[in-house]
């Protein structure tokens, strides 16, 4: 049943190049919703600790590559986010116009390459799928993005490729070391590589993946694409592109060569293992991201490097190596998942759309609080949930990280908590220069308009009403019972996939 999460996607992206234009935005959304609807009975019925094996047939018989589909509880959280956000960026983009055949097919291709990555066994097959994820980002961002948006989709391709690059060499020399016989990730887990080869495959392959993921100074192409692109590749970019790479790195490179954590047994710098590496660079980006998002005087470049700080966390919550940290790291996909895509489509679409600038200084005396006050209250509840408040899903994953990093890394841990803080402060900011920031009297509720003449701002739409609600709604759903997702989360970090961590380095 989840191949067809693919499947329909695929067909829905073929379909949508031959229709009337009437029936594009319908077609799309239920395509997506389709899909989303797959991912969430296959969620329900789940049973912990169970693999799924969904497909499995010869692919390339000679090589040993199959055609192997399979989810775990870790999958299937993934593939539930990738479904919601399908949904709601389609709302959010509802008065796409140019080419609407083409984007919402791209659109679709995109969604349905993503399920292919979360549901592949095969790690050719993933790397297939994942390679497939970076034509129709490309082409979004080139052909309906805005600010820079040729610069922006090339540097993102570029970026995409080379960590691809990477990660396919040490796939190579994996499936080569073990005997060339298999490409599934259960045989290549199951292989005892030796524990040099693995010191050297973990960092390639975990960069490769980690580039994707935003890891610092790796980072740059995240917030020239987020800017770049049109709301709903936005939405898509932070809310489920950027969790491939933290999924490649904790399914493959973790997964695989899980000694390549292990102390190398001398110092460089006062650093003795990778985990060490890479956790300085998590928390880099943490606080890098969040120091930068608070000078931004473009507003979606401060969610842009927001997107960058939050993503810190998570593979914080890699290196922490114990199962709180590595649960709090995948909720903390989930969650940001949802806020991210919330956050853009207000800056995008709610506010850019009509007031066609993203400069915080121009937007204060527009009084977008009483001009729009909706996307001003969506703003306020996605801007604390984006802080950690209680209740939303932001709290949870990030009080499970810092435990964990605490019990890893107590002094790293405490620097955390400074990017913590700085995130209070440029969410504050933001918040209040854009929509609260007018001088307290008549409130403006125009723009210029094309003839030079002042014009109402349109108001904000049912599509995207309904589209806000239901990302709040799944964050505070999150927050206020995140069993919902632990439960079947923890028995997959339990299962024998993760016995090479679990036996090596587990905390």
């Amino acid at each position: 049943m989840l191949a067809w999460t693919i499947y329909i996607s695929f067909l829905g992206a073929l379909a949508l190049l031959f229709v009337p234009k009437a029936v594009v935005r319908p077609l799309a959304l239920l395509t997506a919703i389709a899909g989303f609807t797959l991912a969430l009975i296959a969620f329900l019925q789940h049973r912990t600790g169970e693999l799924i094996t969904i497909t499995r047939h010869p692919w390339i018989p000679t090589l040993g590559i199959e055609y192997h589909l399979a989810a775990d509880g870790i999958s299937l959280c993934l593939i539930l986010l990738t479904g919601l956000v399908a949904i709601t960026g389609i709302l959010f983009s509802w008065n796409i116009q140019q080419r609407a055949n083409q984007f919402f097919a791209f659109y679709l291709l995109l969604i349905g390459s993503v399920y292919g990555v979360f549901l592949s066994y095969d790690l050719f097959l993933l790397f297939v799928f994942y390679e497939i994820v970076i034509i129709p980002k490309y082409f979004l961002i080139a052909t309906w993005g805005s600010t820079r948006r040729a610069y922006g989709a090339m540097k993102l391709a570029l970026y995409s490729f080379i960590g691809s690059a990477m990660v396919l060499i040490g796939l190579i020399a994996a499936y080569v070391m073990a005997g060339a016989k298999s490409m599934s990730l259960d045989a290549l887990a199951g292989y005892h590589f030796s524990p040099h080869f693995q010191m050297a495959a973990f960092p390639l392959v975990f960069i490769g993946f980690a580039i994707l993921a935003g890891l610092w100074p790796f980072h740059t192409w995240a917030p020239t694409g987020h800017v770049a692109a049109p709301t709903a590749a936005s939405m898509l970019l932070a809310g489920v592109v950027m969790k491939l790479g933290a999924y490649g790195c904790l399914r493959v490179a973790m997964t695989l060569f899980p000694l390549g954590l292990s102390p190398w047994g001398f110092h460089v710098l006062g650093l003795g293992s990778w985990r060490e590496v890479f956790a300085i660079l998590a928390v880099i980006g943490i606080v890098y991201g969040a120091l930068v998002a608070l000078v931004q005087k473009d507003f979606k470049f401060v969610i842009g490097y927001s997107s960058v700080s939050h993503m810190g966390f998570i593979l914080l919550g890699l290196m922490t190596l114990n199962q709180i940290g590595l649960s709090g790291a995948i909720i903390q996909m989930v969650s940001h998942g949802i806020l991210a895509g919330l956050l853009f489509g207000v800056v995008g679409r709610m506010v850019y759309d009509r007031t066609h600038t993203r400069d915080l200084t121009a937007l204060g005396p527009m009084n977008l609080n009483k001009a729009i006050p909706f996307a001003a209250v969506t703003f306020v509840l996605a801007g604390m949930a984006s802080m950690g408040l209680p209740g939303f899903s932001g709290f949870v994953a990030e009080m499970m990280i810092l435990i964990g990093a605490w019990h890893a890394f107590p002094l790293l841990a405490t620097c955390v908590g400074l990017g913590i803080l700085i995130g209070v402060i440029y969410i504050w900011r933001a918040m209040q220069k854009a929509f609260f920031a007018g001088d307290g009297l008549q409130p403006i509720h125009h723009v210029a308009g094309d003839h030079g003449t002042d014009e109402p701002l349109p108001p904000i739409t049912f599509p995207e009403r309904l589209g806000a609600i239901i990302l709040i709604a799944a964050s505070i759903t999150i927050g206020l019972y995140p069993q919902m997702l632990l439960k079947i989360i923890t028995p997959a970090l339990n299962s024998p996939l993760f016995q090479g961590l679990q036996q090596g380095v587990w905390k």
